[in-house]
């Protein structure tokens, strides 16, 4: 029930609210409870989601830098990859690699969806694709405390 309300309202708000790509809120949504929900697993799903957001940005901008052709874009997105993966060792990405690849491919999503990194703030690739993923943390915190409140016995 909560998931079914709660997906509507996201729909409905990333529409008329904060206009941000829906997809990338639902994934943000699924890495919170990848990364093992609650206050800790929202913290760890946003940083590890800008985390990959920060690495897609740096390196699709060097892409461009080397004239945006396959082979650049290759180069960097293969040094981007391996950045990943050094940056999910760190102490607040908690060996979440996952969720880190999923800031990546969404920022990557939104620059294929027309979203730019030399747009705008309102229509820049890293801020919409930021927003999106801490709006979609927000969504996965709240629908764990719905679920919970309707599934956890109370004390008689």
């Amino acid at each position: 029930m909560s998931i079914g309300v709660l997906g509507a309202l996201d729909v409905l708000l990333t529409t008329y609210v904060i206009p941000v790509p829906v997809w990338i809120t639902f994934t943000a949504w699924a890495s919170f409870f990848a990364v093992g929900g609650g206050k800790g697993g929202m913290i760890t799903s946003i940083l590890c989601n800008l985390t990959g957001i920060v690495i897609a940005s740096l390196s699709l901008w060097a892409a461009g830098l080397l004239g945006g052709s396959a082979i650049a874009a290759a180069l960097c997105v293969g040094i981007g990859s391996a950045a990943m993966v050094q940056a999910s060792r760190m102490a607040y990405t908690k060996g979440h690699t996952p969720a880190i690849v999923w800031g990546f491919s969404q920022t990557v999503g939104a620059i294929a969806a027309g979203f730019a990194l030399k747009n705008p703030i309102t229509t820049q690739a890293t801020a919409i694709t930021a927003v999106a993923m801490i709006l979609g943390a927000v969504f996965g915190f709240v629908s764990q405390v719905w679920a919970n409140s309707m599934t956890t016995e109370k004390a008689a």
